[in-house]
């Protein structure tokens, strides 16, 4: 009998292992699995673009005449301790492309919006203006050295979507 008993135990786990394990493929089975990203909301940065040109040390740039298959999804100025402007985009291509422009000293500004790339020997004039070509793991970065402040266009898109973005930029 006393050897009967420690048979039956590993059997009873066995039994309840499997059974724990066929519940949660039948859990598993009626969970919603969606393997997209999730669709991210057009915000309108109209009221905090004319906020920003109002209280900025610097003309602040926007883009003008995009198609609308590039959604705006974030947008945020702050004046303290430096004033900076951000404005991020999806691009039609489901890529992320930011501008963002500050009066902070122009490399720990560049380093972080776009978030560690280097700068390369690559130039490319865009609306009359020499844009420096950053490269980095994560984001690539055109950046517009001016004397107010530095404009960087960076995010996850191709150099080609990047520069349409800078294409696009006015200030007002």
């Amino acid at each position: 009998m006393a050897g009967m008993k420690g048979k039956q135990t590993v059997r009873d786990m066995i039994y309840s292992l499997a059974l724990i394990g066929l519940m949660a493929g039948v859990i598993y089975l009626f969970v919603p699995h969606d393997d997209h990203a999730p669709d991210l909301k057009r915000v309108d940065y109209r009221v905090e673009l004319l906020t920003a040109r109002r209280a900025a040390s610097y003309p602040v740039a926007a883009p003008e005449g995009l198609p609308d298959s590039w959604k705006a999804t974030s947008v945020r100025f702050q004046d303290e301790p430096f004033d900076a402007w951000h404005l991020g985009f999806q691009d039609p291509e489901g890529q992320y492309v930011a501008v963002e422009q500050s009066t902070q000293k122009a490399s720990t500004f560049i380093e972080d919006a776009s978030q560690g790339a280097r700068e390369t020997k690559d130039t490319q004039r865009i609306g009359g203006q020499t844009w420096q070509r950053y490269t980095g793991g994560r984001y690539d970065a055109l950046v517009l050295r001016s004397k107010g402040a530095t404009t960087v266009v960076t995010g996850t898109a191709s150099f080609a979507q990047l520069t349409k973005m800078a294409e696009a930029l006015k200030t007002g």
